[in-house]
């Protein structure tokens, strides 16, 4: 016969946490017991290191509790936050892995820095392009800016300037309709072939 579940265990993460941040280690226990099992099961996923997954499970653990003092309840979820930081210490680990490289190992770098022409030839071409921008309505210039010279993707531009991402995508198509345009007769000057 299964015993009925005790108030803590009836209780959402976020109260918790807020009561382990208030003295109530009982919380803590319970929370701990919902929790680790998917962190370390994440970081098992993710580094595929049984040793290195439980180092990085008890550091996000540890930053929980760090954090319960501060936490306000209704503004994210436990368990979508301390995945989050799982994420990311296993990526520094990760990098960090990637990184153990000698240096007899790395081959020496080439020169690639263009001649005089090129440096020359690719400033023209930057301020044609600036020059053609200004001549923009301002946000078509932003987008356009942020999509090509930032490399941003379309929701990314979006949320910066609070538009819907078909409003990104059709500030960004007229706006390099209007950059060709402009610079259509610039083509020689610059440096393009008419191909």
């Amino acid at each position: 016969m299964k015993s009925a579940p005790t108030v803590s265990q009836q209780m959402p993460d976020d109260a918790l946490l807020v009561a382990f941040a208030n003295g109530d280690t009982v919380a803590a226990q319970e929370l701990t017991a919902r929790l680790l099992p998917r962190v370390l099961a994440q970081a098992t996923r993710m580094l595929a290191n049984q040793t290195e997954a439980e180092d990085v499970a008890q550091e996000a653990m540890i930053r929980l509790w760090k954090i319960a003092p501060d936490w306000r309840q209704g503004e994210a979820q436990i368990s979508t936050w301390l995945y989050r930081v799982v994420a990311n210490l296993c990526t520094d680990r990760l990098r960090k892995r990637r990184g153990g490289v000698s240096l007899d190992q790395i081959a020496e770098p080439t020169d690639d820095t263009p001649g005089a022409v090129a440096q020359i030839q690719t400033q023209t071409r930057l301020k044609a392009l600036s020059d053609a921008l200004a001549q923009l309505p301002v946000r078509q210039a932003e987008a356009v800016a942020l999509r090509h010279l930032e490399g941003l993707s379309n929701p990314e531009i979006a949320q910066i300037m609070d538009i819907s991402v078909r409003s990104v995508e059709s500030l960004t198509a007229r706006g390099k309709r209007a950059l060709a345009d402009i610079l259509a007769g610039q083509k020689a000057e610059l440096g393009y072939d008419d191909d």
